[in-house]
């Protein structure tokens, strides 16, 4: 049947105990009650900001009320049934609105935009699509702990616009993961109407396009919504898949308070006020015998002493207190790691991409809750070949090919995360992460600082030039994640370091974006140590020492710089491989700055905006007192990155550098 605004609301209670009708009607009615308050304190001045549910509150309640209490959620600016049926305490709930300590993100954000493990749910960002592929994860670590456990995620119709929904639906569909994706189909998005946000009568016929289930049922029967998730989560526990369910509603008040509802139609206000999912389901009680007026009268009396003791206490919390030290601190779980010293000297000559093959197979044996996904790289070993051989040591459940979507695979290994295990995300080439970048730059790096979830996540960049592969396979972007508080930067020069750096990135619990040179996996090797070892972030490589000047650098310009020493061998410098980019190790600039007194830096990365840009500044404020030349800095060309090899060179800064070192040396 096609649910239309003229579809009646019929309840059947079939064989519910009274016991259940009257928790969900007190669950249905938490909500109304808080957002009427709500609604009021707005126009008294007292909250800043509100996003209304009203006439939407059975979706949320019948979902929650269906699962069980372990099993995720992950809601949306209107779910706030999903929080109050999870009986988070009102206060803590209030405070979070307010941006009290008392809250779960400690005023760093608002509203519905935490997380708390503690009641299994997952909020949102303000990007809407992400959350879906974190539910991926959270389910593809249910499946692969074979718990036997649904993981609902929430969308509006406006949010199954985005890239991320099909991303996600297609991960899901392929692997059997068990999802449901509920769609609250509410007519607009913000402003927008249907019509022009998509041309399909019902999102349940998108479901035949994936290859899964699809349904549309009225969201504004609470007990429709109640027995269909039961009977989906029933079904999905013993037949893990994901489905696609529908729910037609609609919303009473605008996007958020300050927007208003002008632009909705006055006639469709009157025909949804006669499907309002608290009204008809409260009638129908009275009809049933279940409820009286004094029972209901008795239900709100409680439920509203429990609301104005919540109010008075996130109230009564005072702002939390701005501490430079506490908010930069907890930016990252913390996590400290020593040098691990290899058990015996024994040590292969290995390739850089040996060491890197190498450091994920120790890994995956240390780490048996780690899971490695990317594009062709289980059967085929990826493009690099760098896990050739994985799959029969580990298998498929671990090694996993991914489809090609960016977004939801990161947001998957996020959702991993959060369910207990660690995730690798392997970039096929670092230029197709602009294809994830948000789930990067505002899930993984903003989570623990947000609201006190890690990202274990490591994302591997194959990345870099000089090997004639054109615009779009040669890019330097470590810099769009530089500047990103909350994200790790390594970029090893060497095969050791690699191998080190990469255990290092396992073992700790925060996302790491890992560059690895294309132009050095099979160009280079080095004697490497046959055990495990780790050497801590944020320590730089003094590979030459000398009085006369220092080069500072990463990645492949460490070897340019090598051989212009090599070329000129009275040149006496210290030449540093920062190794890591974030942390930078500015405690080795500054100390071989002051011996020197002259210091070039010297990036891959087209030179304006580039890393070297940041440290020659830090630099100059710092070290300005012992500098007897300018701060020197050197990088490719301010255009994309060219094919032809000559073009690419002349790109490329080697030869610049050069020049410019030799400059400096005779200032």
């Amino acid at each position: 049947m096609m649910i239309t605004a003229e579809t009646p609301v019929k309840f059947d209670r079939k064989k519910h105990k009274d016991s259940t009708l009257l928790e969900i009607y007190v669950n249905i009615l938490k909500p109304r009650m808080i957002e009427e308050k709500m609604l009021l304190l707005l126009r008294q001045g007292k909250i800043a900001k509100w996003f209304s549910g009203i006439g939407q509150e059975a979706i949320s309640v019948g979902v929650t009320s269906a699962l069980e209490n372990d099993e995720y959620i992950l809601p949306m600016h209107r779910n706030l049934g999903v929080f109050t049926t999870r009986q988070i305490p009102f206060n803590r709930l209030f405070s979070q609105f307010q941006g009290k300590p008392g809250g779960f993100t400690q005023g760093r954000d608002r509203s519905f935009h935490f997380g708390t493990n503690e009641f299994k749910i997952v909020g949102m960002i303000s990007h809407l699509g992400p959350q879906l592929g974190v539910a991926d994860g959270i389910a593809l670590a249910n499946k692969l702990k074979q718990d036997k456990k649904v993981t609902v995620v929430f969308s509006g119709d406006g949010g199954a616009s985005e890239g991320d929904f099909h991303e996600s639906i297609n991960t899901a569909a392929v692997w059997n993961l068990p999802v449901i994706f509920i769609i609250e189909n509410n007519g607009y998005g913000l402003s927008t109407p249907s019509n022009e946000q998509f041309k399909c009568k019902s999102f349940a016929d998108k479901a035949i396009g994936y290859g899964i289930e699809g349904l549309s049922i009225d969201g504004n029967n609470v007990l429709k919504v109640f027995e269909t998730i039961k009977n989906l989560a029933e079904s999905i526990r013993e037949n893990p898949r994901p489905v696609i369910l529908e729910c037609v509603t609609f919303r009473m008040r605008g996007h958020e308070e300050a927007s208003g509802t002008k632009y909705v139609p006055k006639e469709l206000f009157d025909v949804w006020g006669r499907k309002d999912p608290v009204n008809t389901y409260e009638k129908f009680l009275i009809n049933e015998g279940v409820l009286t007026e004094d029972l209901i009268e008795k239900i709100r009396l409680e439920i509203k002493q429990d609301i104005d003791a919540g109010l008075e206490i996130a109230f009564a919390e005072q702002n939390p207190k701005p501490d430079t030290e506490k908010e930069i601190k907890e930016i990252f779980k913390p996590f400290t790691v020593f040098d691990t010293m290899p058990t015996n000297a024994s040590k292969t000559n290995l390739r850089f991409i040996d060491a890197i093959s190498q450091a994920l197979k120790m890994s995956m044996q240390k780490h048996t809750n780690l899971v490695l996904m990317g594009q062709d790289i289980a059967d085929y070993g990826g493009v690099f070949k760098i896990t050739e051989g994985f799959v029969e040591q580990f298998g498929k459940e671990r090694v996993r090919n991914t489809p090609l979507c960016e977004s939801a695979i990161l947001g998957a290994g996020f959702g991993l995360s959060i369910n207990g295990h660690k995730a690798m995300v392997e970039m096929q080439f670092a230029d197709f992460v602009s294809e994830g970048i948000t789930q990067i730059v505002n899930n993984l790096a903003k989570s623990h600082y947000r609201w006190g979830q890690h990202a274990d996540v490591v994302v591997r960049m194959p990345t870099g030039a000089a090997v004639a592969a054109g615009p779009f396979h040669s890019q330097s972007n470590e810099a769009w994640f530089f500047k990103t508080p909350g994200l790790k930067i390594a970029y090893p020069a060497f095969p050791s370091d690699a191998k080190g750096l990469l255990l290092t990135a396992f073992e700790d619990p925060n996302p790491v974006m890992f560059f690895e040179h294309k132009a050095l996996y099979r160009s280079i090797n080095e004697d490497v140590p046959d055990d495990y070892y780790t050497i801590p972030f944020g320590k730089a490589r003094l590979v030459n020492e000398g009085n006369d000047l220092t080069i500072v650098t990463y990645g492949l310009g460490v070897h340019w710089a090598i051989e212009a020493l090599n070329e000129n061998a009275d040149l006496s410098a210290d030449l540093i491989d920062l190794r890591t980019l974030a942390p930078l190790d500015v405690e080795t600039i500054y100390s071989s700055v002051k011996k020197t007194g002259r210091v070039i830096v010297m990036h891959e990365d087209t030179l304006t905006g580039g890393i070297a840009g940041e440290i020659a500044a830090l630099i100059s404020e710092n070290c300005f007192d012992y500098l007897d030349a300018p701060v020197m800095r050197e990088g490719s060309l301010d255009t994309p990155v060219p094919m032809n090899v000559d073009l690419e060179n002349n790109f490329l800064p080697k030869d610049r550098f050069k020049q410019k070192l030799i400059k400096l040396w005779k200032y």
